[in-house]
């Protein structure tokens, strides 16, 4: 919500303090020097409060740089970049553990979804507890309210299962209900039927948003309607029919809920853009695709809850930078870049696409569009100061010297190392490299590889911020990935084919095309049901969704027809760090439970609680 405040979150911070799920070693005895109750969730203000801050805590776990390592890390479509392959120190060291899966319950990364999780599943509790006892709101009000507090609990619950296995409903107070006071106890035993309760509370609270949001999508805002609830109520039958808490009805389910958006957009607002690359356009980030997304303000960051817009804790929107390599490179002592560019962004180069990704899974690169629309392929020489300045001149001058000027390409990677060789032969003065050459971790010669641009954003304050744009959550082109997954676990990959093609054609669609050039490509794309099974599935959400927060758990929950990890098959085969460190076993398809959470707990045999493995 654009109208978040700062304050607002500490207020409610304060007020959690006195009822979150304990996670810290001691309770400091202090006399709080202002004091809130829970009679405060009994008037209008508190619960719409209470509301606000559990979309805004949403902010936590997407797109920080903890929780970007644990959803992209280590999998056949990413892997560590530079910084991390470089230097264990801080967060450095977070993303190497997770790339090679050599991660401990002390790594800082684990902590981060689980701290801020519980609180905001609590408050949930809160909200549905009190709000129907508030005379001051109508009963439509209310269940709306009940609606965004149930669609909340469920995606704070769906993130916490998907990462550690199944995880408390009980925080102290009974199942689903508020806790008011300190609980030292860990409700996580036994995991089988606990995972069970999971999934069926997830099902149940997104069944019950689906009948109470409204209908409707927001033009400028991304408060939370039915179709993200449906899809959301998708992927959670899909995910639990991969699981030992499977029904027998989850693929059909998944696929009613999914088909239920597909066939009624119109209904709920909804419509797949024409072109793939304005999904992620910045300047459109409001559009009928996304579903849902988590709402920040570009160049605010006070709004955004960002301290320190460029640091790299965890705060900060970092989905614009961590992906990005470094075009500042210089080579043979020449830098053709000034400083890092608003619309280069700041080049963390925390997290590498594998080779994999980059040539098999977008080896058509001519009629599928996508990839040219999620990479950044090409940069022109720039610079970070200001027309006028002396900095500035001096850039023009050294550019001059080498023939150039401000404008020209500095650095290109072509799709094929052909055309690089091609053009590297002509003696170019930019720099030209190939997919032979593109950064790994076993060839460091240039730190240059196709930069995610999905998230990119020009509009931040400083070179070294943050980004301030919307993070997609729910978007309607996974609810289409989502039901034919589902169909072709029900035995229709004929209609599997048929719902991929849609996603297909719109790869296929280019402005400036004509409507022949557009039917010939996307008939070069097109799948038949023959082409379908779960392999190829995963290679088109790939396509579709590389960068978008699921990578991870894609292939930890997916399991083959003959039982085996979609992850651990994936990534030993195409990912050489995880291959080299050889560490990934069964017991990694799940976090450890974050080491102060363990310590925490009353119980000499508190380790009992632990993922086994860790």
């Amino acid at each position: 919500m654009k109208t978040i405040y700062k304050k607002l979150i500490i207020l409610f911070t304060t007020l959690l303090s006195l009822f979150i799920y304990q996670s810290c070693s001691e309770v400091l005895d202090e006399e709080p020097k202002t004091y809130f109750t829970t009679t405060y969730f009994e008037t209008p203000q508190g619960i719409r409060d209470a509301v606000n801050t559990v979309y805004a805590y949403m902010r936590f776990i997407y797109a920080p740089n903890g929780p970007l390592a644990l959803f992209h890390q280590g999998t056949d479509e990413w892997t560590y970049g530079e910084q991390p392959a470089t230097s264990t120190s801080g967060d450095n060291l977070q993303h190497r553990e997770c790339g090679e899966y050599s991660l401990s319950a002390g790594n800082g990364a684990i902590g981060s979804i689980w701290n801020f999780s519980f609180p905001m599943i609590n408050m949930c509790n809160a909200i549905l507890e009190y709000v129907d006892g508030i005379p001051d709101l109508t009963d439509q009000e209310k269940s709306v309210i009940k609606g965004e507090a149930s669609f909340f609990r469920a995606l704070y619950y769906l993130n916490l299962v998907i990462q550690y296995g199944a995880v408390p409903l009980d925080l102290g107070s009974g199942e689903l209900k508020m806790n008011t006071k300190p609980f030292w106890g860990f409700n996580r035993l036994p995991l089988d039927q606990l995972l069970e309760k999971n999934y069926q509370a997830m099902i149940d609270d997104l069944i019950f948003a689906t009948q109470n949001l409204p209908e409707k999508k927001n033009e400028n805002n991304y408060k939370v309607t039915q179709a993200a609830a449906y899809h959301l109520l998708a992927k959670v039958y899909m995910f639990r029919y991969y699981t030992a808490a499977k029904k027998a009805d989850d693929a059909q389910n998944a696929y009613s809920a999914a088909m239920e958006v597909i066939n009624n957009q119109e209904k709920y607002g909804v419509k797949l853009l024409d072109n793939f690359a304005d999904v992620f356009r910045q300047g459109n980030d409001y559009n009928t695709e996304i579903l849902y997304a988590v709402d920040r303000i570009p160049g605010d960051n006070a709004m955004n809850m960002m301290n320190n817009p460029t640091g790299i804790g965890a705060y900060e929107n970092q989905a614009n930078n961590d992906f990005t390599p470094n075009y500042q490179q210089a080579i043979g002592n020449v830098s053709l870049i000034d400083g890092r560019p608003l619309a280069y962004q700041r080049p963390l180069r925390k997290i590498a696409p594998t080779k994999w990704m980059l040539l098999t899974a977008f080896a058509d690169k001519v009629n599928d569009t996508r990839y040219h629309s999620t990479f950044r392929t090409l940069y022109r020489t720039a610079s970070v100061n200001e027309p006028g300045t002396s900095a500035y001149d001096e850039y023009v001058a050294k550019l001059a010297d080498l023939g150039m000027v401000v404008g020209d390409t500095a650095w290109y990677m072509p799709d094929t190392q052909a055309e690089a060789d091609a053009i590297n032969a002509r003696g170019v003065k930019y720099f030209c490299v190939g997919p032979d050459d593109w950064y790994t971790n076993q060839n460091r010669t240039y730190i240059m590889h196709p930069a995610l641009i999905k998230f990119a954003d020009s509009l931040r304050v400083t070179f070294n911020d943050g980004s301030g744009r919307p993070y997609p959550v729910c978007r309607l082109a996974e609810t289409y990935l989502l039901a034919a997954e589902a169909a072709m676990q029900l035995g229709n990959n004929d209609e599997a084919a048929d719902l991929i093609n849609v996603m297909k054609r719109r790869a296929a669609y280019k402005p400036g095309l004509t409507q022949d050039e557009i039917d010939a490509r996307y008939a070069n794309i097109a799948v038949t049901g023959t082409d379908i099974n779960l392999d190829f599935i995963l290679d088109e959400r790939t396509r579709e969704m590389a960068g978008e927060w699921v990578r991870w758990s894609d292939l930890a929950i997916r399991k083959y027809p003959d039982g085996k990890s979609c992850l651990i098959e994936r990534a030993r085969a195409f990912n050489p760090d995880v291959a080299a460190a050889n560490n990934l076993k069964e017991h990694h398809l799940v976090r450890p439970i974050p080491q102060g959470q363990i310590d925490a707990v009353d119980d000499p045999e508190r380790a009992k609680y632990q993922n086994p493995g860790y």
